[in-house]
């Protein structure tokens, strides 16, 4: 066979390997990590590869949010569970 055939094949070959371990490396570093970030709701940032917990602009002004719709709203797209309201307590009976 052609010197030159056995060439570049070789150079074929070796690309093709560097390219399998160039698409390995990125699902194993950024996009299996970002699917498990985005399934936890929370933020990825693909620069840092970090998963960061968002949280309300409210928690950090301690500012309260005074409209309960918007509240839960606000937790839900968090992620974080919204409080059951509590239970009207039962009359006390009188002798």
């Amino acid at each position: 066979m052609n010197a030159n055939i056995e060439r570049l094949k070789l150079i074929f070959i070796a690309v093709f390997a560097v390219a399998v371990v160039g698409v390995v490396v990125w699902q194993v570093g950024w996009a299996m990590p970002a699917k498990k970030c985005g399934e936890a709701k929370k933020w990825w940032d693909p620069a840092e590869r970090v998963c960061a917990t968002p949280i309300l602009i409210s928690d950090i002004t301690g500012r309260v949010i005074t409209d309960k719709k918007g509240l839960e709203e606000a937790k839900k797209a968090l992620g974080r569970p919204t409080a059951p309201a509590p239970a009207a307590a039962p009359p006390v009976a009188r002798p």
